[in-house]
């Protein structure tokens, strides 16, 4: 435990990177098993996580996110995107997943479908939408907390266009919207945020007892 509170204390919202130093595959795939294994409500995964391999394309995206360095300097870019299309056709494809990696009958899960047609395919899709960018947001921690365990920086931002990202990566038409990004990397000894300590309230500012 006592790694893990003090990795806790080393990460910080990098906002320079080194060019020179980028993820091996190793480390890559830490971060993008922690955003798939990650927890959603009723295990629906109601994501798409896009991962900007194409310097050209991050060049492209850098000045709809207000010109933040991390766009381009870090070695990995995700965009990290709610699905927007999901109806009875995705719910069945879930639980067909589920069926299969369970070894069920999928008839046994007639009854779940029913619910999950009625508590989430039945909300106005205004509704949709913000309950899975809620689940996105879940994703975001367990990446970076799967990042700070292993000494990867990384940079949660919501500073972007998102309609902008949506327009140049091409999500709309996948059903997909952006919701917030996460930059992954190593940082800087430039970056002028490296020099301060963290600040948090203390804990009896943020628990209650009852």
């Amino acid at each position: 435990m006592a790694s893990t509170i003090e990795n806790l204390h080393w990460r910080y919202a990098t906002k320079r990177y080194d060019v020179s130093k980028k993820l091996t595959p190793e480390q890559r795939a830490i971060i993008m098993e922690a955003l798939r294994l990650s927890p959603s409500s009723f295990g629906i995964q109601p994501w798409k996580f896009v991962h900007v391999t194409d310097s050209a394309l991050r060049e492209k995206l850098r000045p709809a996110a207000w010109n933040q360095p991390q766009i381009t300097e870090a070695s990995d870019l995700f965009v990290l995107a709610v699905r927007t299309d999901i109806n009875e056709s995705f719910i069945d494809r879930y639980l067909a997943a589920v069926a299969k990696d369970r070894g069920a009958d999928p008839a046994s899960l007639n009854d779940y479908k029913t619910m999950l047609m009625k508590a989430v395919v039945g909300r106005s899709e205004p509704e949709r939408i913000e309950w899975a960018t809620r689940q996105v947001y879940i994703a975001l921690g367990m990446a970076l907390a799967a990042a700070a365990e292993n000494e990867i920086d990384a940079t949660p931002m919501e500073g972007f266009d998102t309609k902008k990202f949506d327009e140049i990566l091409g999500l709309a038409p996948l059903g997909l919207a952006s919701c917030v990004l996460l930059a992954a990397g190593f940082r800087s000894s430039d970056d002028p945020y490296l020099q301060f300590p963290k600040s948090r309230f203390g804990k009896e500012d943020v628990f209650m007892e009852k």
